[in-house]
């Protein structure tokens, strides 16, 4: 794959096909080349480490993930999403689109922050969680969904990918709804990333399909342990993902190596 970024900047790991980078996603987005980007899948942080506790697995746990995810005022929080998506849209290509999942702590200021970056939101996508776990307050109804928003540039000549037949083929071959109901992310999936926020890529993978090609760039600007690239590489895109955190970059690069492992194993 082609560089990506200007100026000097060493990768964390790279092939052919994928490029990682360990530092400040803000910083690593400024140096991206315009208009080199196919697609982004942006999870950021839903700024939901509050002091507060959750159930997993029959047992009472802390909400707090990391610095990364403690709550924010509303000023501070909204700063925050514009600037990645400033950035994210001059990465973009003209006929580009961008994906961003949150919950009610922090989508409505996203989808904010794209209408004032001059995108226009194309779909938002309910994921009903067919195993949310309990609410443990009582006091409000179970939180069993996220919302992506999907969006492209507002801009006449902006012409978005979006592979109509094969979701309706995939889908019993009728239109396919704004609301897609799935599980959690399960547990083999989750002993290899092992990232709070990770999602199932049974939901990455009909994101990418949707609205990117083989051999197209996809980004992923907060990567986590990776499975934004992991399915790219199963379906045989080009990924480039930003972290912060060592440690889920050292996770990532091993689920990459481990799809080309298998993909050589096919072969043989």
């Amino acid at each position: 794959m082609k560089k990506l970024l200007k100026g000097k900047i060493n990768s964390f790991f790279e092939t052919a096909t994928e490029q990682l980078f360990l530092g400040d996603s803000f910083e690593l987005l400024k140096k991206v080349k315009p208009e080199s980007i196919d697609m982004i899948f942006a999870d950021p942080p839903y700024f939901l480490s509050n002091g507060g506790v959750t159930c997993k697995s029959g047992k009472m746990l802390s909400v707090n993930k990391a610095e990364w995810d403690m709550g924010k005022d509303l000023v501070t929080k909204h700063a925050f999403n514009r600037k990645w998506i400033h950035w994210c849209k001059k990465a973009l290509k003209i006929n580009g689109t961008i994906w961003i999942s949150g919950t009610l702590h922090n989508i409505y200021s996203i989808g904010m922050a794209l209408e004032q970056e001059n995108f226009k939101i194309l779909n938002n996508i309910t994921w009903q969680k067919t195993n949310p776990p309990p609410n443990l307050g009582c006091r409000c109804f179970t939180h069993s969904t996220e919302t992506i928003l999907w969006a492209k540039k507002n801009e006449k000549k902006a012409k978005h990918q979006f592979n109509y037949k094969l979701m309706k083929s995939l889908n019993n071959n009728k239109q396919m709804k704004d609301v897609w109901k799935g599980s959690l992310t399960k547990p083999s999936e989750k002993k290899e990333g092992r990232h709070p926020t990770q999602k199932p890529e049974y939901l990455l993978e009909k994101i990418i399909l949707a609205t990117s090609q083989e051999n197209d760039i996809i980004l992923d600007p907060f990567c986590g342990s990776g499975t934004t690239g992991v399915v790219a590489k199963k379906n045989h895109r080009n990924f480039i993902g930003f972290d912060k955190e060592e440690e889920y970059l050292q996770i990532s690069k091993k689920r990459l190596e481990k799809v080309a492992y298998n993909f050589k194993k096919d072969l043989s």
